[in-house]
């Protein structure tokens, strides 16, 4: 018997594959982000030769070795969006409204990010890897958000759980992702603080994407984030903005672990097809 029905009043029925992923669950983003993290590993593996004869902090080193990698995570996830026709649902309008105060996660994310640009010594860095680092800041930006603030935040929500349960997460499984520098090599020290800078960060774009509306602004400022960052540690420039710029890590860690107390909201049945109904606040 067939599953389609010719009649308007009912809704056609969907994939067993899809209806799995509708049901949402924080379980199902993990296992999505350990899928994820596994196959970005492995695909980082197909591109080590074309490092070959390539200067480790060169412009095309920097392509090759981090930013087709990520690319081709990013397109792993627009295909598994494609199976599920979430595509156009993680780009729509956000189902539940943002509040004044969470620009402030806006603006120091992007004020210090401007601040670390104009502080970096152009001249060391060069043309070349500046353009190389704002490249690959827009594969992790997509690739990164897409997959944490889209695809989790979707399935927290799908699942009825709060917006500060669903914040958490999607920040938690943001840092964890990173500490997986530690298999590089990295020491302990500076991973644990990555990782409680990157669940900070997190909390950030969460509060982005719900004060902006879109997941395409987050995207956006991690695309400046991580650029501004690595160009400036690497090349410096002379003067107190590099100094002040430099306190950007801290300014969001504060910032992202405060905000925490103020997160309200859950989506409702209603607010699931509006960007204007909101349940109660809850925490």
């Amino acid at each position: 018997m067939s599953g389609r029905t010719d009649d308007p009043g009912h809704a056609p029925e969907v994939s067993r594959w899809r209806a799995f992923w509708e049901r949402g669950g924080w379980w199902k983003a993990v296992a999505l982000v350990v899928a994820y993290y596994v196959l970005y590993q492995l695909g980082g593996l197909l591109f080590l030769p074309l490092l070959d004869g390539l200067e480790p902090s060169s412009a095309g080193a920097l392509i090759v070795g981090f930013a087709l990698p990520i690319a081709l995570g990013g397109l792993l996830l627009v295909a598994f969006a494609i199976s599920l026709g979430w595509l156009r649902e993680l780009f729509a309008p956000q189902p539940i409204r943002g509040r004044g105060w969470m620009w402030i996660a806006v603006a120091v994310v992007l004020i210090f990010n401007v601040l670390r640009f104009a502080a970096l010594d152009d001249d060391s860095a060069g043309l070349g890897l500046v353009a190389a680092w704002l490249v690959t800041g827009l594969c992790i930006g997509f690739a990164e958000e897409v997959l944490t603030r889209g695809y989790v935040v979707n399935l927290m929500r799908k699942a009825g759980h709060s917006e500060i349960a669903t914040a958490l997460v999607s920040a938690a499984l943001f840092a964890a992702m990173h500490s997986g520098n530690l298999l590089d090599g990295q020491d302990l020290l500076t991973t644990a603080v990555q990782v409680l800078y990157t669940f900070a960060f997190g909390i950030c774009m969460y509060l982005a994407l719900r004060v902006t509306g879109n997941l395409i602004w987050p995207i956006l400022l991690h695309a400046s984030t991580d650029p501004s960052i690595f160009l400036l540690t690497a090349h410096p420039g002379a003067g107190p903005l590099t100094a002040f710029a430099g306190l950007g890590n801290i300014a969001v860690i504060l910032f992202g672990l405060l905000a925490i107390i103020f997160i309200r909201g859950r989506i409702t049945a209603a607010s699931s097809t509006s960007f204007h109904h909101e349940a109660e606040p809850s925490r």
